[in-house]
């Protein structure tokens, strides 16, 4: 007598089952999601027992696997590949996700040039959004034409891959996931079950050719990617593309990296020729004035691995109603709590005056590390005196007025040193780590509290 399938549920947004539907999925937390999968009965053959057929490939021990079918190769981006750990790796499939217009396009279309170009190999570009004249429009505007680089625009995922079968390129760019449809799979294009389907085809598709695979993902409007959250456990490696429409500056950084580290960050500069990779991004970050001013404190920051300069400025003004905390590319929290500590600790009269903080350049200063120097960009402003040129700062500011030590402080110091800064404000070091720091070039200040950091750069009077 044969068996009745057992029903299971399962979860449209993370992928999480069970055998009992309930309204909430205690994975996720998203509602109404599961959706009912009915599955066979497993006999006891086919789950461990008599019968059981043998394996297509034994099982080798770990030192016989071959290390060359992974080993990577240039994008022809070099910030790219300091994102990605050196480069593509065969048969790895790489989601970028990005709001609309940050120039996710324009850099895959960049990247499939260069590799088309470099390999002498057919690589298919295929466009589920554009036309191939409106691709061709954009690669010649940014200089990425090449007669290795295929063109398609397809919606059909079954499309993709016949396309793939009978190219067989060296790299496949799909742009993007949320515009391809998998025929066997109901649902309107861009859905749920929609995404996970196309995407696991693709998936498949790049481990059975060895075929690196970069795939184009939307974000909803409060910053994740768009689809369900299997969809980031499907792929290999996953980047987010940053940058503000307002600024010519972006970022590409890894979420997840199966293949290399996730604290690398690549910095690039969108223009009307294309996007243009920054080994050296300080300039961006950091005024051209040639005078100093009172107001403005420069912080070496760690993105990921990556020590970079953000110029902090700070506006101290009275006013004849509520004081206002305005601030642009730092965390307002963390404004006011210097505003706080400044105001308590150290006496300065905020109270009745509007404070405004800033970073130069549309950088991002959100790590505590940036403490120091938004608490002296504010004396600064509310002392009227200018900080002497070439002093950087770093340290978190407690509420007790203590700087605390933060990490990377090594990195920064020689950030700094490189940069031509001469002095370099710290948190003083409890254990024997720092002492190397002698040897620099760099005159290292350890401060024990902010007090001893504004009397480092700032003369002994506040107001």
């Amino acid at each position: 007598m044969a068996k009745k399938p057992v029903t299971t549920y399962r979860c449209s947004h993370c992928g999480w089952t069970t055998t009992k539907w309930v309204g909430r999925c205690p994975q996720c937390g998203e509602w109404n999601t599961l959706e009912e999968v009915a599955q066979p009965l497993v006999s006891p053959a086919q789950s461990g027992g008599r019968g059981v057929r043998a394996p297509h490939a034994p099982a080798r021990p770990i030192t016989d696997v071959p290390s060359t079918a992974s080993e990577k190769s240039s994008t022809g981006v070099a910030e790219l590949d300091r994102v990605l750990g050196g480069g593509l790796v065969p048969g790895a499939v790489i989601l970028l996700a990005g709001e609309p217009g940050v120039g996710k396009s324009t850099l895959l279309l960049d990247v499939a040039a260069h590799t088309a170009s470099a390999g002498g190999k057919p690589v298919l570009y295929v466009s589920g959004e554009e036309s191939s004249s409106q691709v061709r429009l954009r690669a010649e505007r940014i200089g990425a034409m090449d007669p290795n680089l295929y063109l398609a625009s397809e919606s059909d995922v079954d499309e993709i891959i016949a396309q793939a079968a009978q190219l067989t390129p060296s790299l496949l760019v799909v742009d993007s996931v949320q515009t391809i449809q998998d025929p066997d799979t109901d649902g309107a294009m861009g859905n749920v079950a929609q995404i996970r389907a196309v995407t696991a085809r693709l998936v498949a598709l790049a481990k059975a050719q060895s075929m690196p695979t970069l795939v184009v993902g939307h974000v909803t409007k409060d910053g994740t990617i768009a689809g369900p959250r299997v969809l980031e456990h499907l792929v290999d490696v996953v980047c987010q593309f940053e940058g503000d429409q307002h600024s010519e500056l972006r970022m590409v950084r890894a979420v997840k990296n199966r293949y290399g580290p996730t604290d690398e960050v690549g910095c690039f500069v969108l223009t009307e020729d294309g996007i243009v990779g920054l080994p050296d991004p300080s300039g961006l970050f950091l005024s051209s004035r040639e005078r100093h001013v009172p107001g403005a404190c420069v912080t070496i920051a760690l993105e990921g691995r990556r020590p970079l300069p953000v110029e902090i400025e700070g506006l101290v003004v009275p006013t004849g109603g509520p004081p206002r905390r305005t601030t642009s590319g730092v965390d307002s929290p963390r404004v006011a709590m210097a505003v706080a500590v400044l105001q308590s600790r150290l006496g300065f009269q905020l109270d009745r005056r509007d404070v405004f903080v800033s970073t130069v350049g549309g950088a991002r200063a959100a790590e505590p590390a940036t403490d120091a120097a938004i608490c002296l960009a504010l004396a600064s402003a509310q002392m009227d005196l200018p900080i002497a040129g070439g002093v950087a700062a770093c340290g978190e500011v407690s509420l007790t007025g203590e700087l605390r030590p933060v990490q990377g402080v090594s990195q920064r110091i020689a950030e700094a040193e490189r940069l031509g800064f001469t002095r370099m404000v710290i948190p003083r070091q409890k254990t024997h780590r720092g002492k190397a720091r002698t040897h620099t070039a760099i005159d290292v200040v350890e401060c024990s509290d902010l007090q001893d950091a504004i009397e480092a750069v700032l003369p002994l009077h506040a107001s």
